[in-house]
Parts: structure tokens; sequence; C-alpha cells
């Protein structure tokens, strides 16, 4: 699993609406970044580092709700789960079809065939959960919402310079 960035500069001494600034900034880039070939079935880390990155980036968002406008923030935070729920429909297949391949290694090559047929559903449901998943990891997409959270971030330093 891909570790949570550091937050550059935080401390306890800031005001709360700088240290949302700063970490929503650093988790929405961490989002951005695990989004590359995300789509990639032969390495099924990258869902599980996304979809971690988008829970880590709601934790933020839902900690400093009060720093944000009111409808950009539940615009963001809905777009963020719907990414993190199709993210967890890949995932849930990936998961599954992994454990199921390294359960069928133990078996008696007699026992295996069912095994694989189970394996082979669960891969139909991973290529649908992928075709799924795709609208919502679009570069165009990822960009939008990069912006709508560069937004709550300026909002949030401008209401840490007015604190100030």
């Amino acid at each position: 699993m891909a570790k949570a960035r550091p937050i550059s500069g935080l401390s306890a001494e800031e005001p709360y609406a700088t240290a949302a600034a700063k970490i929503v900034a650093v988790r929405a880039r961490e989002v951005a970044d695990h989004s590359h070939r995300v789509l990639d079935v032969s390495d099924i880390e990258r869902v599980h580092n996304m979809r971690v990155a988008t829970r880590r980036l709601r934790a933020a968002l839902e900690v400093f709700e009060p720093c944000y406008p009111r409808r950009e923030f539940k615009a963001a935070l809905a777009e963020v789960k719907a990414i993190a729920d199709a993210l967890g429909e890949r995932r849930d297949r990936d998961v599954t079809i992994a454990a199921l391949e390294d359960f069928a290694e133990g078996m008696r090559a007699p026992d295996r065939p069912g095994v694989s047929s189970l394996i082979e559903k669960l891969r139909a449901e991973q290529t649908e959960a992928n075709a799924e998943l795709e609208p919502f990891v679009r570069s165009e997409r990822l960009a939008a919402l990069s912006e709508r959270l560069s937004e709550l971030v300026i909002s949030a330093q401008a209401l840490a310079g007015s604190e100030a």
C-alpha cells in the first residue's frame, strides 16, 4: 500500500483553515498521481493505492468541511465518493480473483476446474467493473476534480487569511 505523503510545513500552531488547505492539496495530488494506469488489471495494487488515496482525501475533506463553501464542498465530496465507489467495485473483484487463484494452487488438479470457472466469471465482472470505472478516471474528469479541489484549497487559504 502506498504510504500517505507527509504534509510539508504543517504545524499545530497554524490556523485550522491553513492546515485544511495544505492537507487537501497534498491528498488531492495523491489521488491524481495514483490514477496512472489504474485500469491495468495486471497490477491490482494500482486500484488499491488510488482507492486508499480517495479515502484519505475524503477524510480530509470531511474533517475540514467548515473551511469550505457548502455547495462546492458537497460537489467535490460527492465526486470523490463516486470515484471511490467505482474503485471499490473493481477492487472487490481483484481481491477475490487473487484469493481464488491462491486457493486453487493448493488443490488437486481434478478439483481445479470448478474454481477456474468461478475465476472466469469474476474476470468478466472485473472487466465490467473496469469499464464502469473508466469514466471516473479519465484525465478530463480528474482534471475537473483537481480544479474543484484547488478552488476549495483557495477558499481555505482565504479563510485562514481573514482569521490572521
